[in-house]
């Protein structure tokens, strides 16, 4: 059975603070939704200062999820791991790790857009620095016991649920990435199918004698909404999908590799290049992908919409995929 997804990033480049404030609370209901129908996992994601209002704080909406449900995960993937306070982000860890009871899933990358480091005041030729120091201090500290960071004794209480701590793994698609998620034991997640990369972080962890895994997307892993009528929902909703296309594309240069990367220009070019697909219930379990990623409020999508498209997913393809 294909691994189920509803990805969230609450994007909307219209919104206003109430329309906004409604669509939060609806991905909330929604995530419970799919927790009730056996979804896996509610993926969310961060960035910062974005016209289109994209999430920057993906642990407090996680939080409000797991209030929410009782078994879905949430995979954070990613956090830009340098531009956090190491401290705080063990702390806030921790206590959904306790909250959830070990259903988070954090995934730590760099970031691949200058700007958000810029107005965070954080040096982007440190960047790989930075990430180091954020992982191997929450690491320490997630054990309870005192240490010593940037000379002063510290402690992070209080110790997290899942020993011998949160699910963490290292995001990117460099050597680097791979290199620091093998010598710290750490999983690695690239950020596109790149098995090369996959290799050379196995190399790098028999040279440092830890052991790893590695959650990679599948070569081709579309982003999903379920229809009964896909020709009506690329005409009245195709912008919406065109919109997110176009700001990924805008950030991501030459050297980014990422599974989510088009070069449409219109509506009509997206759709037949397929990284955002709309399909209709009978099609989607034919389709033989790895994970099934819905995408119910992509790029400011009617909420009304994203339910059709939700419970399309979870009352009549989940169903299909048990059977």
């Amino acid at each position: 059975m294909p691994f189920t997804v509803v990805r969230f990033n609450l994007v909307d480049p219209h919104a206003t603070p109430e329309s906004l404030s409604e669509r939060y609370r609806a991905a909330v209901r929604m995530a419970a939704h799919a927790d009730r129908h056996g979804v896996d996992t509610v993926q969310t994601e961060e960035h910062h200062g974005v016209e289109n209002n994209w999430l920057p704080s993906p642990f407090a909406f996680a939080g409000a999820v797991f209030g929410a449900t009782e078994r879905i995960a949430v995979t954070v993937s990613a956090i830009i791991g340098p531009l956090h306070d190491p401290l705080r982000l063990a702390e806030d860890i921790a206590v959904l790790d306790l909250l959830s009871g070990g259903r988070l899933v954090t995934v730590a990358g760099i970031g691949y857009r200058p700007e958000e480091y810029e107005e965070r005041g954080v040096d982007w030729g440190r960047r790989g620095k930075l990430q180091d120091l954020l992982l191997e201090t929450l690491l320490t500290a997630w054990t309870g016991e005192p240490f010593t960071y940037r000379g002063r004794t510290v402690r992070v209480t209080p110790r997290p649920f899942t020993q011998p701590h949160p699910m963490l793994l290292v995001g990117g698609s460099s050597r680097a990435a791979a290199r620091r998620a093998a010598r710290l034991g750490l999983p690695f997640f690239p950020s596109a199918h790149l098995p090369e990369l996959e290799t050379y972080y196995r190399e790098r962890c028999a040279e440092y004698g830890t052991e790893g895994w590695t959650m990679m997307p599948a070569e081709v892993t579309p982003l999903l909404h379920l229809s009964e009528d896909p020709d009506r929902t690329w005409a009245e909703y195709g912008e919406h999908f065109l919109h997110e296309a176009r700001t990924y594309a805008s950030w991501q240069s030459k050297d980014i590799r990422s599974a989510v990367r088009s070069a449409a220009a219109t509506v009509a070019e997206l759709r037949a290049e397929g990284v955002y697909r709309v399909v209709t219930p009978e099609e989607c379990p034919t389709l033989g992908l790895e994970s099934l990623v819905l995408h119910p409020l992509c790029g400011g999508m009617p909420i009304e919409e994203g339910w059709r498209s939700l419970r399309l997913f979870c009352e009549d393809v989940l169903p299909r995929l048990t059977a």
